[in-house]
């Protein structure tokens, strides 16, 4: 995500990185030449007698309507855009609250509880990377004990295996008879939030706009477009070229723009910080666990993390935390 100063208006109206002009100005000169073509050739017509230099080759009546209608969807598409994006936005808030409330919760309840600081921490890393398509979890090493690292790059949905592995932390504290039943429950409501955030996450990844939707609007800005030369050139002359690349300029960027954010998670200069949120909350939920740790809880049985597991990932220390 671009950081930008908000009140400075001539500094963000002169950007190019982060804008849609990378993406659009290939376009946008085709419908240029497009443009001069179209007039080059009314002219044409015009001085050899076969064309009225009075009126332009289509009424503009008819197509002024076409081109609201086309405006409205182009805007109804953004807005479905921006919403998939502050929705996005929202359940990484969810997560970033509820981490924080486990963690604490762990380090007042059943101290010490740096190895649930580092499995929170592995949950959020893994997700990232999981709505980003990459298998690549090699982060996850300074997190997860060996086995339960092990079983999650096995697993088709990492976070599942390392939410699994929270609620065995969980489950383990209970039997040790540090936590009650009812720290249990609220501790795995405040886990049952943040997957189900994940879930949310899930559905904006994979359900993007519908193709018919996406592709019909494609469709009419190409025809729009493409025929807006010829009802322009005789009226407008040589300035048709400029109008068709202002024109072309607002509907391509505003429906580019649409598709940039339609997946916030990705790595394009507008998706959401997502290595910026992940590392407070690591931050957060290391320094909450570190601050309560108390002497006479300096050596607990940790438990299993995962089902087989026997290494205690106290043995990982805070400061190992990627900050």
């Amino acid at each position: 995500m671009i950081q930008y100063p908000r009140t400075s208006w001539w500094q963000v109206v002169l950007s190019y990185r982060g804008t849609v002009l990378p993406v659009i100005v290939g376009r946008v000169m085709i419908m240029v030449v497009l443009a001069l073509v179209v007039e080059y050739l009314h002219y044409l017509g015009v001085e050899s007698g076969w064309i009225s230099s009075k009126a332009g080759l289509v009424e503009p009546a008819g197509y002024a309507v076409v081109g609201s209608l086309l405006g409205f969807l182009i805007v109804f598409r953004m807005n479905s855009s921006a919403n998939r994006y502050w929705e996005g936005r929202s359940h990484w808030g969810m997560l970033i609250n509820s981490t924080r409330s486990l963690a604490r919760c762990g380090a007042i309840y059943a101290p010490p509880a740096q190895d649930l600081a580092l499995l929170i921490g592995g949950y959020v890393l893994s997700l990232k990377q999981m709505l980003r398509d990459s298998r690549d979890l090699e982060e996850l090493h300074s997190y997860l004990p060996g086995e339960l690292y092990s079983i999650a790059i096995r697993f088709g949905n990492p976070p599942s295996a390392i939410a699994a592995a929270i609620s065995r932390w969980i489950s383990d504290r209970h039997k040790a008879g540090k936590i009650d039943s009812t720290q249990v429950r609220h501790m795995e409501d405040l886990l049952a939030r943040m997957v189900d955030a994940q879930g949310g996450c899930e559905k904006i990844k994979k359900t993007p706009l519908p193709f018919v939707y996406a592709a019909m609007i494609k469709q009419l800005i190409l025809v729009y477009l493409i025929t807006l030369p010829v009802v322009l050139c005789g009226r407008t002359g040589w300035w048709t070229p400029l109008m068709v690349a202002i024109v072309s300029f607002g509907f391509f960027g505003i429906e580019e723009a649409g598709v940039e954010i339609e997946d916030p998670f990705g790595l394009d200069d507008n998706c959401l910080p997502l290595e910026a949120i992940c590392v407070g909350i690591i931050r957060d939920t290391a320094q909450v666990t570190q601050a309560f740790i108390t002497s006479s809880d300096s050596n607990p049985n940790p438990g299993a993390a995962f089902i087989g597991n026997r290494n205690s990932i106290t043995n990982i220390t805070t400061p190992q935390l990627k900050l």
